[in-house]
């Protein structure tokens, strides 16, 4: 299904089986002015991002087939940083945490509102889309972690790490603010923008998978000076 608005504000692709809810989310995003594909699988979502080039995902975890909305999640992360909102039954803290470590910009549990998916689809698109205002240094060094924002690199003693969009402006932002204590909230501010609308353990989800990729060349409270705190 799906079709074009009057007023097109960009492609997105649904991945949903159960068509009520498909069929629901098509409606309201159409009325916010955006083309809707629906995908009903994780092969045929992963189909239609590659023919269609969307804007951005809204992606059921629960998903029949061999594919599930994680599995389609990582592959859409190992190949771009499309954002990518995703919609489950599941409500405990570990499938949300899960979700956001495999790069999803946002995570809803049903039942949900479907102007307040329009919302978050409006914020997120806002935030991947809107340059960061700080002005930072081009390069940036601390130890053996050099951070050249120009060329939006990350590299230890030379070697680059491949590193999500969302991870590399936290890294730049841990930089930019060398010597100063860090909240949740004002990480969120000037890495996701004011205002940001959504989870805010993401925060700590980014902030652990730094670690993870740079290691012990990220030691969160001397790396930049910068230490970090939850409040």
């Amino acid at each position: 299904m799906g079709g074009m608005a009057a007023n097109d504000s960009g492609t997105i692709v649904v991945v949903e089986d159960d068509p009520n809810i498909a069929d629901l989310l098509d409606l309201y995003l159409r009325q916010a002015g955006y083309r809707v594909i629906q995908a009903t699988t994780g092969e045929a979502g992963l189909a239609a991002v590659e023919r269609e080039r969307p804007r951005m995902v809204i992606l059921d975890v629960g998903l029949p087939g061999s594919l599930d909305g994680l599995d389609v999640c990582r592959s859409i992360r190992a190949k771009s940083d499309l954002p990518v909102l995703m919609l489950t039954a599941r409500d405990t803290e570990i499938d949300r945490i899960l979700g956001l470590e495999l790069g999803a910009d946002d995570y809803v549990t049903k039942p949900f509102s479907p102007r307040e998916i329009v919302a978050r689809v409006k914020a997120i698109l806002r935030r991947a889309e809107t340059p960061a205002k700080a002005t930072l240094p081009e390069l940036l060094q601390a130890g053996d972690v050099s951070v050249d924002v120009a060329r939006r690199e990350a590299r230890i003693n030379g070697e680059v790490i491949a590193l999500a969009t969302r991870e590399f402006d936290l890294l730049a932002f841990f930089g930019g603010n060398q010597g100063l204590v860090l909240s949740r909230q004002q990480l969120l501010d000037g890495v996701w923008g004011v205002g940001w609308y959504g989870d805010e353990r993401t925060v700590d989800v980014h902030v652990r998978q730094l670690r993870k990729k740079l290691g012990d060349a990220f030691p969160l409270k001397t790396v930049f000076g910068v230490g970090y705190r939850l409040n």
